[in-house]
């Protein structure tokens, strides 16, 4: 109760249009239930999500706390989804190991992770990190992202995992790995000063960490602005494309489409106006390889947006055809 009515508080009081829950795996199904139905009440709008595990056993038995596993029993509420953090860059239990975005390797919880972690006909749960059966009903219940405020930022596990890795790569795979996190069907998010190239000297939890750790250097915008050009005209392009944010399983299942992907790639279409996008069919291909590579799309005359780092909705150029050529680390995002 006391729960609910702090939620509601702060909602009345404070205007906060979204709550986030610390370990919601510590907490019951029946109270998260409670609280989406009180704030639904006051606005459906607000948004709750939660870290979808416990960090520890409960007196609680598992199927009756909010852990990411139970989210088709919470309806509206969403969760992170550490299949695709983890995907593209490597494993919680260990900073020095790299994942898809490090070598290009096992891609298929990349691609659950792209659908939303929903149920999706060429996703084999099989081969899925964490995940054996997809947890989440719609997209919209599944966080995408590949760092946050604990667990070591992007900039640093990409250095941890890739020795000696240089400059221009760590911005190539840096762009890269938020691309896959902002054409996701799932919910994007992603660490403020991200944009700036952030790193935090490797210090993995930093909530009491000095400034010299935390601050954001702003002199970043300026010294990568390439950076922070690609994260803005990201986010603008997913904000302006609803086919990048279907938010229905069924609409997934129906417009989204992987195509044949050559290894260390993943590539797939939005096809059909999905979402009733201006554009009728858009192609993402995601290349992880330290070297081109020449990928098979379904013939047509296409404008491209996004190429080796730099995305213009305008257009960058056009490509006929049935194949194209990819950069090395980097996105390519075409449509017709």
């Amino acid at each position: 109760q006391f729960m609910i009515e702090s939620v509601k508080y702060w909602i009345n009081e404070y205007h906060i249009d979204g709550f986030r829950f610390d370990l919601m795996g510590v907490h019951d199904i029946e109270t998260m239930n409670q609280i989406r139905k009180a704030v639904d009440a006051i606005d459906p709008t607000i948004f709750i999500y939660g870290e979808g595990w416990s960090a520890g056993s409960c007196a609680y038995p598992q199927e009756q706390l909010g852990m990411k596993a139970n989210i088709t029993k919470m309806p509206g509420i969403a969760a992170f989804s550490d299949e695709i953090r983890d995907a593209l860059r490597g494993p919680f239990s260990d900073d020095t190991k790299g994942a898809w975005l490090a070598d290009g390797s096992e891609n298929v919880s990349l691609k659950y992770g792209i659908v939303g972690a929903i149920t999706h006909p060429q996703v084999d749960m099989t081969k899925v990190n964490y995940s054996k059966k997809p947890w989440a009903l719609e997209p919209t219940q599944m966080i995408s992202y590949v760092s946050c405020h604990d667990d070591m930022c992007l900039v640093d596990r990409l250095k941890a995992s890739i020795p000696h890795i240089k400059n221009d790569e760590l911005i190539r795979l840096d762009l890269l790995a938020q691309t896959a996190v902002f054409t996701s069907q799932g919910v994007p998010f992603m660490l403020s000063g991200e944009e700036l190239l952030r790193n935090k000297k490797g210090v993995h939890n930093s909530f009491e960490s000095p400034d010299s750790i935390n601050h954001l250097d702003w002199s970043h915008k300026t010294k990568y602005p390439q950076v922070f050009e690609y994260y803005k005209n990201l986010i603008a392009l997913r904000k302006n494309h609803p086919a990048f944010r279907l938010g229905s399983a069924d609409l997934v299942r129906k417009h989204l489409e992987f195509l044949d992907n050559p290894e260390g790639t993943v590539a797939y279409r939005l096809k059909n106006y999905a979402g009733r996008d201006d554009w009728q069919d858009i192609i993402v291909i995601l290349n992880a390889n330290r070297e081109t590579v020449e990928v098979e799309i379904p013939k047509g005359n296409y404008t491209i947006v996004c190429c080796d780092g730099i995305i213009n909705e305008q257009g960058i150029g056009t490509v006929k055809g049935d194949k194209v050529i990819v950069d090395p680390q980097s996105a390519l995002i075409l449509h017709n």
